[in-house]
This record gives C-alpha cells, sequence and structure tokens, in this order.
C-alpha cells in the first residue's frame, strides 16, 4: 500500500483533489476549441473513457467565447488554458471554468497575476499554476545555468508565495519538463517543500510508444513514493489513447480499481495465439471498474500457476485452453471459443 504525501485539499466542480483523494485523471482536447461540435464530442469520448477533468485551450477571445458555450453544454470538469493574455483568464472564469491554468511567468505583472486571481476568488474555483522547463523565467535559467530541478523549484516556490501574498490558497501546481529526471527530481523538491496538491506529468513526452513509456516511468516512479494528485499522460495525437495509458499506471500501483490483464510473453512453447487474445481481453474489459484480475498464459509451464493466482485465467494448451476460476479449472475450451467461453464466466462473477 502506498503512503501518499499530505497536500491541502482544492474541489474541481465538486471533484476532490488531494488531501488523499483519489489520484485524478486528466487530460487536454486537441481540436480547434471553437469547433464546439467536434470539441464537445472529443470531450465526450474522454470522459467514456475514464478522464476526470479535461482542459480547453483559449488562445484568444472566439475560443474564450466557445468555451462559454461549450462549458453550458456538459458536465465534465472543464479547465481553460490560458497563455500571455489574463484577460482571457477572466473572461474564461465568468464564461463557468471550473479550473483556470496559468503560468504567471508568461501572463505578465503581477497585477495582471491578481486580476486572474481575484475573478478565481469572486467565482470560487482554483488555479493551477504550471511551471515548465520550456518557459522558465530567464533570471533562473540564468541563476542556475538551465532549467534545473532547483530551478524549476525555485519558480515554484515564488509563485506559491506570490499566491500566499494575494490570500489565495486554492491552487494546484505542475511541474514540468520533457526530460523524465528532471521531471521527478523537481517534483520530488517540491513536495519536500510544499503541501500544495501536485498535478504531475511529463510534458511533450513523445509518440504514443515512446511517450507511453516514459510518462509510466516519471509519473509511476514519482506515485510510487506517494507524490501527485492528479496526472497526465501527455501523447501526440488523439487524447483518448492518454486515459488507457494512465489507467494502466494507476492500476499497476494499486491506486485505481479495475481489470487487470497478466498476459505470458510467448516462446516457442506456445500453442495459442496469446498476443491477439490478450489484446482481444483487455477490449472486453476496457469499461469494467470492478477489481479483476485475468490471466492469458500461452503453455503449462507457468500458466496454471497464474491462472490459479487469478480471479480468472486462461492456460494454454495444444490449439486449446483450460479456464480456471477462483483457481479452480472449469472448463476445457477449443481456441477459437476462449474470448467468448472467458466472458461468460467473467459475467459470472464480477
Amino acid at each position: 500500500m502506498i503512503k501518499r504525501k499530505n497536500t491541502s485539499k482544492i474541489s474541481v466542480r465538486g471533484l476532490a483533489i488531494g488531501d488523499g483523494s483519489p489520484v485524478v485523471i486528466q487530460s487536454m482536447t486537441n481540436t480547434n476549441t471553437t469547433d464546439e461540435q467536434n470539441t464537445l464530442e472529443q470531450i465526450q469520448k474522454l470522459s467514456d473513457a475514464g478522464c476526470q477533468i479535461v482542459r480547453i485551450a483559449v488562445p484568444d477571445q472566439k475560443s474564450a467565447q466557445a468555451f462559454k458555450s461549450i462549458r453550458n453544454q456538459t458536465n465534465v470538469p472543464l479547465v481553460a488554458d490560458i497563455h500571455f493574455d489574463y484577460k482571457l483568464a477572466i473572461a474564461s472564469i465568468e464564461a463557468g471554468a471550473d479550473k483556470v491554468r496559468i503560468n504567471p511567468g508568461n501572463i505578465g505583472s503581477k497585477e495582471r497575476v491578481k486580476a486572474v486571481i481575484d475573478a478565481a476568488k469572486i467565482s470560487g474555483i482554483p488555479v493551477r499554476i504550471g511551471v515548465n522547463s520550456g518557459s522558465l523565467q530567464k533570471d533562473l535559467i540564468k541563476k542556475h545555468g538551465g532549467p534545473t530541478p532547483n530551478a524549476l523549484l525555485e519558480s515554484a516556490l515564488e509563485y506559491i508565495k506570490t499566491m500566499e501574498e494575494m490570500k489565495f490558497d486554492d491552487i494546484i501546481l505542475s511541474i514540468k519538463a520533457s526530460d523524465v529526471l528532471t521531471t521527478i527530481e523537481a517534483c520530488r523538491l517540491l513536495s519536500q517543500h510544499s503541501s500544495v496538491p501536485q498535478h504531475i506529468g511529463i510534458t511533450e513526452s513523445g509518440t504514443v510508444r515512446s511517450g507511453s513509456i516514459k510518462s509510466a516511468v516519471g509519473i509511476g516512479t514519482l506515485l510510487a513514493e506517494g507524490i501527485g494528485d492528479t496526472i497526465r499522460v501527455s501523447l501526440a495525437g488523439d487524447p483518448v489513447k492518454e486515459i488507457f495509458v494512465a489507467k494502466e499506471i494507476l492500476k499497476s500501483l494499486e491506486l485505481m480499481d479495475g481489470p487487470v490483464v497478466i498476459a505470458c510473453p510467448t516462446c516457442g512453447r506456445t500453442q495459442i495465439d496469446v498476443a491477439s487474445l490478450a489484446a482481444d481481453v483487455e477490449n472486453m474489459v476496457s469499461n469494467i471498474t470492478k477489481p479483476v484480475k485475468i490471466a492469458v498464459m500461452g503453455c503449462i509451464v507457468n500458466g496454471p500457476g497464474e491462472a490459479r493466482d487469478a480471479d480468472i485465467g486462461i492456460a494454454g494448451g495444444k490449439h486449446e485452453g483450460l479456464i480456471f476460476v477462483k483457481g479452480e479449472p472449469v472448463k476445457k475450451v477449443p481456441e477459437e471459443n476462449l474470448l467468448q467461453e472467458l466472458k461468460k464466466f467473467l459475467d459470472s462473477i464480477i
């Protein structure tokens, strides 16, 4: 059991973050925000996949107007992502944003930051403050010789101090870099110096293949140490794929309930198509929220043992498989019927 770091608590449209609450999965739309229909459809797809908070880019006034319309057509918690123009942040808050994400470093003067915070106070919503290695303050880069973990920490602590001066503590903070080790160390340092809840992830992590691995290493390491209250797996492409990776990271650390599929890597002894069967099983159970362990094993070496240890499993033989339920063998099934029969037994135990 992972011992979570103690952090303060905030709420986003009634969804609790921090103070030991379950880790929240986030993502971000990649549609043009002014294309309301496509943006709404993507929000719904993300929500259906298990995303709990969706962030939307608001780069201009037309996007702010579209944000208001989108907000009125969905109950999914929405975050307005703001850069550079503080007026867009205020417009998004007035449009019904459940949270705004700002980088005070590119918003401008303290007066402009304060104007955003004052608007957030009036609306009673939290603010996510982003510290990113790609947009770190120039004086900190010069002082530390680059966007080092200590430079990122100093930036974060400066922003926290600014919020304290403005008497605003309804914040969540994120420190992100595309470099995994830099991100891990910076988030560790922040956790040591502050109890502000953290949103964690590896920014610009890459494609689905490389980005999933980098995100699993970075996010997984921090979560295993109890650090992180919300997460985003940032991948190039369809954001819905981010949710699958995020859920698997959380389930692997027992921070989320849901099905876990175990599959052997296959070898020369395998006489059923384990890879295809395991992929079909994953798709079959993707919408199940109850904790269930499913083993798809290809031969008699480890197959019976793993299948017995799972809630339900298959131990492969020669073009057939033996189905186990709660450790007991229940039926020998031809390979072509394994998925169908497995589903029947699975439905009976969940």
